[in-house]
């Protein structure tokens, strides 16, 4: 059996991680980067098809770009993040089913079936994307999710030719506690849950 990760682990992932909304001016490298790709690709996925892909807007040309796409206070986030990822999934993730899953080749399975093959690329690139999170935490790092933006033109402006659909945004960067919102409650574990 392995042991638990220490508490202090346990605080910088989950129980004292936030959603930041403001950010210091800490730039996050390329080199950074990489490193939450190379953890996050490990998550599990249906039949390992890793249908995630990640666009990491950076440049401020690519930012102001973006801001027509989102909502509200997120305009200014995208703007003061010194990154924002749109996580988006390959409609085509099956090309690389023999590869990725050579126990099962699985292409013809999503191939013949767009229902299933968009449900399953869609699901996966969230897990994925909750991946992506996790791995920005462990590596000290902060996030902010959200969904307060429009699908149709984000690919529009920045998958227009591919076969890459946006599924969510997210901030990333190094977040300024000082401005951080008082902390939201959440639901109790009866509230949540059953055990049957």
């Amino acid at each position: 059996m392995r042991p638990p990760i220490s508490p202090e682990s346990v605080k910088q992932l989950f129980t004292h991680a936030r959603s930041y909304h403001h950010w210091t001016n800490q730039p996050v490298t390329q080199d950074t980067l990489e490193a939450i790709y190379e953890l996050m690709k490990w998550g599990p996925t249906s039949v390992n098809s890793m249908p995630a892909r990640l666009l990491f807007v950076r440049s401020e040309a690519e930012k102001e770009k973006l801001v027509p796409c989102v909502l509200g206070s997120n305009i200014e986030q995208i703007r003061t993040a010194p990154v924002t990822v749109i996580v988006a999934f390959d409609e085509c993730f099956f090309a690389h089913s023999k590869r990725l899953f050579p126990a099962y080749d699985a292409t013809a399975l999503f191939a013949n079936d767009s229902r299933l093959s968009e449900a399953t690329a869609f699901r996966n690139s969230s897990l994925q994307g909750a991946y992506m999170m996790f791995a920005a935490r462990a590596l000290g790092l902060d996030v902010c999710p959200m969904s307060g933006f429009d699908n149709a033109l984000v690919d529009q402006r920045f998958f227009q030719g591919t076969t890459w659909k946006s599924n969510f945004i997210c901030t990333l960067g190094y977040g300024d506690e000082s401005k951080l919102y008082p902390r939201g409650p959440r639901l109790s574990f009866e509230e949540s849950c059953r055990i049957v």
